[in-house]
């Protein structure tokens, strides 16, 4: 697509003419000139007068000023439009920023119900504080220890309470010689997680 800009200065590089020295014939500034070629527009003259100089810079080189002019004013609200459309489009408008919040609060809910599935699905945290003594000398124990607040605990069987911290605590009775000692915490999905020890109880 021709470009105005771009006949003018084409058509006077043809003619082997400066624009100073166009400059001087029409009265018109080399800056508003060399403007108007290079399409740079923060230098273009107020309006009337660039529209003015580029018909008469036309006529001057031999084109015809009025189809030129035409050209020149598509062009320059073709790149007008589109810088418009740019700041528009960056611009955070209240539309703007209400769809972004919305994106960002769907992001911000679907990593929770991940992380919930996750968490759901996963088997059940469970600390067991067992008796540092290789043999116990008491006849009975006091077992303590911590799981998910949601988890049930047994041990060896017996359902235990656990607070509402995670907490619980049993005291088991120990006969002679070995023990076996099983502890299973048991999340709502069904995931389990064992700890069993065998504690040796010598009178």
């Amino acid at each position: 697509m021709l470009r105005a800009s771009a006949l003018l200065k084409n058509t006077r590089l043809d003619r082997e003419l400066d624009l100073v020295e166009i400059s001087k014939k029409l009265k018109i500034p080399v800056k508003s000139l060399a403007a108007i070629e290079n399409e740079d527009i923060a230098n273009f003259p107020q309006e009337p007068y660039c529209s003015l100089i580029v018909k008469d810079y036309a006529d001057f080189l031999g084109l015809n000023g009025a189809n030129i002019l035409c050209l020149f004013r598509r062009d320059f609200d073709q790149k007008k439009k589109n810088k418009n459309n740019a700041k528009h489009f960056f611009s955070f408008t209240p539309q703007f920023t209400f769809r972004i919040s919305i994106i960002i609060i769907i992001i911000l809910f679907s990593f929770y119900l991940v992380f919930e599935y996750i968490k759901f699905n996963q088997p059940p945290k469970l600390k067991v504080n067992w008796p540092l003594d290789a043999v116990i000398t008491n006849a009975s124990i006091k077992l303590t220890g911590t799981t998910d607040i949601e988890s049930t605990i047994r041990i060896n069987d017996d359902l235990i309470i656990v607070d509402n911290q995670g907490n619980f605590n049993k005291k088991i009775d120990l006969v002679e010689g070995e023990n076996k000692i099983n502890i299973e915490s048991k999340s709502p999905s069904g995931k389990i997680t064992n700890e069993e020890k065998i504690i040796k109880y010598s009178p």
